[in-house]
């Protein structure tokens, strides 16, 4: 049994009213949900509470969802993003903005890129060293324009194919090249920046 048949048999389920059905869905993708939030908002209870309308939503219109039109984590991906742009209005600059005072990197969760290319047993200074690695990069992502950040966060931080992001996305695959090629040197920029005035 392929993986979208596996899909369609617990979206089923899960409207039939088999609870399980809908716990397996949202333990399968609640940390990818979160992490996608996470990585846009800079801030764990803002990512948390987006994550749970992101549910909500899913949960009630599980049934529009048609395997067809594309695989059923880009249709999750393109609700989470929708969601994330309405937080993102509602909210405008002044919460992405603010500096994280969460710590990074303790949640399994919440894995940052230093937590991605950290050695297997950092010593202290390493990790305090990751640390602040960890910040300087979620600060500077913040700090990248929303429509380059959103596509970045897919690409790099989620791996999703250009094709995929795209879909997720609702524009061209030119487009979502454009974007992360210039949201990576938007992201350089702000980090060899942000890398001078800590040296300073």
């Amino acid at each position: 049994m392929d993986e979208r048949t596996q899909i369609s048999l617990v979206i089923e389920r899960c409207l039939a009213g088999e609870p399980e059905a809908w716990e397996e869905i949202v333990r399968t993708h609640n940390r990818r949900i979160y992490n996608i939030c996470y990585r846009f908002t800079g801030s764990p209870d803002d990512a948390e509470d987006v994550t749970q309308e992101v549910f909500i939503k899913i949960y009630r219109t599980l049934q529009s969802y048609d395997s067809q039109k594309g695989a059923f984590t880009t249709w999750i991906t393109t609700v989470t993003r929708n969601l994330l742009v309405d937080n993102y209005r509602r909210n405008k600059m002044d919460r992405l903005s603010q500096s994280m005072d969460a710590p990074m990197g303790s949640e399994e969760d919440s894995l940052t890129l230093g937590d991605q290319i950290a050695d297997t047993q950092p010593t202290q200074d390493d990790r305090v060293a990751t640390q602040q690695t960890q910040k300087m990069v979620q600060d500077a992502l913040l700090k990248v324009s929303p429509d380059l950040r959103e596509a970045l966060i897919l690409r790099d931080l989620h791996d999703m194919d250009y094709k995929e992001i795209a879909a997720a996305l609702r524009v061209p695959e030119g487009t979502v090249k454009s974007r992360i090629n210039r949201g990576r040197t938007e992201l350089a920029r702000l980090l060899q920046r942000n890398y001078k005035q800590v040296i300073r």
